[in-house]
């Protein structure tokens, strides 16, 4: 059984994104603190972000915390905002840009373990 885990937004440390420009990584909750199944991660993308059309291992649940930006699920575009949520089932070709004035963010929901990312 895993233990109860309460992390302070402080410890949370981010990182680019490699092939994303204007996109940093911080994982919330994962398999390095003992989450069991899950990871939850907090994405932040700049004004002018892009990040370039990609397929993931693994399913993605993700969560707009803020800002304004759109996403490319395979051939269709998406405006989303704070509030909205989205499925990207794992495989699938999805991109992301920021043309906005401010910066987004979102929280991702994957299965722990491998999550190679394979640019298209």
């Amino acid at each position: 059984m895993a233990e109860p885990i309460v992390r302070n937004g402080d410890e949370i440390e981010y990182e680019t994104v490699g092939a994303a420009e204007g996109m940093a990584k911080g994982v919330l909750i994962g398999d390095e603190q003992g989450a069991p199944n899950f990871a939850i991660r907090r994405f932040t993308l700049e004004s002018g972000a892009e990040v370039p059309e990609h397929t993931n291992e693994v399913e993605h649940e993700q969560y707009v915390l803020e800002g304004e930006y759109t996403v490319g699920i395979e051939d269709e575009e998406y405006e989303v905002s704070a509030g909205d949520s989205l499925l990207i089932p794992a495989g699938v070709v999805h991109w992301y840009r920021n043309e906005g004035d401010e910066s987004g963010a979102f929280l991702c929901a994957v299965p722990n373990g491998d999550d190679e990312i394979n640019l298209v």
